[in-house]
């Protein structure tokens, strides 16, 4: 799973009100060579919540410099959008676990596959 797509995700278990962001412990961590696309990682900033994004990279081990705060006109920055790019696209959580900051329900990471089904007494 891409930080990318953590970044996307959020608990749906009935009751929950505050879903987002998904708490991520990683127990295998790949990094994976993407070529760099200056237009899709511009394209994606307004797209994430770019604290949950920093915390996320935090808690893997793989902040790699990203600022806490978003800079100013950040697309024209290519410096610092290649490691986005790097922490959104190149980091990949293989197994690991996402955990609801509410309920705490745990959703497994496997071979870095999110398992987000529910139970049904959660629907």
């Amino acid at each position: 799973m891409k930080l990318l797509t953590h970044n996307l995700l959020s608990s749906h278990v009935r009751g929950v009100t505050r879903g987002f962001p998904l708490l991520l412990r990683a127990t295998e961590v790949k990094i994976n060579s993407v070529e760099f696309n200056q237009e899709f990682i511009s394209r994606m900033i307004p797209k994430m919540e770019w604290g949950a994004l920093v915390e996320a990279a935090e808690s893997i081990g793989h902040r790699n410099d990203l600022p806490q705060e978003l800079p100013p006109e950040p697309e024209s920055n290519e410096e610092f959008l290649q490691k986005l790019h790097h922490v959104l696209l190149e980091v990949e959580v293989l197994e690991g676990v996402l955990k609801c900051p509410e309920s705490g329900r745990e959703f497994p990471i496997t071979k870095g596959i999110p398992n987000m089904l529910l139970n049904e007494d959660e629907v």
